[in-house]
């Protein structure tokens, strides 16, 4: 599917779909639980779904409600996975999984997509292999699934640099089931919030956690007996930053995001802030839980931004740093690197395209951003076609930069049905604002 924008003024309230994050999350401990869970305002994506087709093969079921997703938890009795595990296009699921099966004794195999057979999984080998797990990559010289991995793992200490919050989550889900004191300490941690996520998570349904303060050192003891819950699963922040930005680089838009996250749980709310910093007509209204945005201010100002703990931000920031009058400096982006695709390399070339003034650094990201006082609307950006080699975040985000665009031109993005993984209804939730994507 292609899909093709060109400049509007948006109007309206919206919601958006369910964090991700938490619902995957949500997903694998009502598997390992006792009893029965309910999770309402699953986010029905791609990815999410990958997550409920792959628990079952360790004895959990799921059965799929319109708004609530109820998961009979396979307790102590879960089990090695019966079959291959094709995690499709979910790196979640995937670093999730793979030593919650490595606590048992046999060979589970991992696989997935063609951009899951890319994404690096040597990190987690080694810190399973730390705790006694044998590993085999089955391409030689390819740190990427397909994925052997023996079991049983045991408790023990495991030093890793924590740079993928993703397989540390997997490993603290994977410690509840072992029995003693597991214990990690993380050299360079990133994408910190998730972390956090994750020890809410386990919290929650019983399980103590320590971690340090700069998240260095974290430790959790079992077995553990996980209970059952009934969770409501928040928006997700990762999903407001694309009608946030489309609002601010668009004419005279105002829209209202509704149910909005107000815990801290997710990393990604600090764009808020990040683009209060250059002027961007933001209301958060923590009471009513709603977020209201105004296209009609000129954003200035040179910033710099740190990425690594909301790396997933990258895509949208990088399109409306096209629209700031200044220069931003994105740092700390090795980790954008590592997702569906090299981040920093797709943005750079695909912006390029539109004559976007961006540069790949190597360990930072450099975008000049072009605004003329005299014009009705920024420029330095021009129509075009562009490719997303499959990433959700990258379709989303450029299709976001053609409603900037100056009248009479329009960006088509190639490819766009990859919006599914994250945002399901992408781009009927932006029509409803007026997009009028095609």
């Amino acid at each position: 599917m292609n899909i093709t924008t060109s400049s509007h003024t948006l109007s309206g309230s919206i919601t958006v779909p369910g964090s991700k994050s938490h619902t995957i999350r949500a997903l694998i401990l009502a598997a390992m639980a006792e009893g029965t869970s309910k999770i309402h305002n699953p986010l029905p994506s791609a990815d999410c779904q990958s997550a409920a087709n792959a628990i079952p093969l360790m004895g959990a079921h799921v059965n799929f409600g319109d708004t609530t997703w109820t998961v009979r938890g396979a307790g102590k009795n879960i089990h090695l996975p019966e079959n291959v595990v094709n995690v499709n296009n979910s790196g979640s699921t995937l670093y999730f999984l793979t030593p919650v099966a490595a606590c048992f004794k046999g060979w589970s195999v991992f696989t997935g997509d063609d951009s899951i057979c890319k994404r690096p999984v040597a990190h987690m080998t080694d810190m399973l292999e730390q705790l006694g797990a044998q590993t085999q990559i089955t391409r030689p010289g390819c740190n990427a699934p397909p994925l052997l991995v023996r079991g049983p793992i045991k408790a023990g200490h495991v030093t890793t640099d924590g740079r993928l919050s993703q397989y540390i989550t997997g490993m603290m889900m994977a410690a509840t089931l072992l029995e003693g004191t597991t214990s990690f300490t993380l050299t360079d941690p990133k994408e910190t919030p998730y972390l956090t996520m994750t020890k809410m998570w386990l919290n929650r349904v019983g399980v103590p956690v320590q971690m340090s303060e700069d998240f260095t050192k974290i430790s959790v003891t079992g077995p553990q007996q996980i209970k059952a819950f009934d969770t409501i699963i928040p928006s997700d922040w990762e999903a407001v930053a694309f009608p946030l930005i489309a609002a601010l680089i668009s004419k005279n838009s105002k829209i209202t995001i509704e149910n909005i996250d107000v815990s801290g749980s997710q990393g990604d709310d600090a764009i808020v802030e990040i683009l209060q910093g250059v002027g961007a007509d933001i209301r958060l209204d923590k009471e009513k839980q709603t977020l209201t945005v105004l296209g009609s201010k000129t954003l200035k100002g040179d910033s710099t931004i740190k990425m690594g703990g909301f790396p997933d931000a990258i895509c949208a920031l990088s399109v409306i740093a096209c629209f700031i009058d200044g220069t931003t400096t994105f740092t700390d982006i090795a980790i954008c690197r590592s997702k569906e695709t090299d981040r920093i390399k797709v943005m750079t070339e695909e912006l390029s395209k539109l004559g976007a003034d961006i540069q790949d650094c190597g360990e930072t990201l450099v975008v000049r951003g072009i605004y003329s006082e005299h014009a009705d609307m920024p420029h330095g950006i021009h129509g075009g076609t562009v490719q997303c080699y499959g990433d959700h975040r990258v379709a989303m985000a450029l299709a976001c930069a053609g409603l900037g665009l100056p009248k009479g031109q329009s960006i088509t993005v190639n490819g766009a049905e990859c919006c599914a993984v994250s945002f399901p209804h992408f781009v009927e939730t932006m029509n409803q604002l007026g997009a009028c994507i095609k």
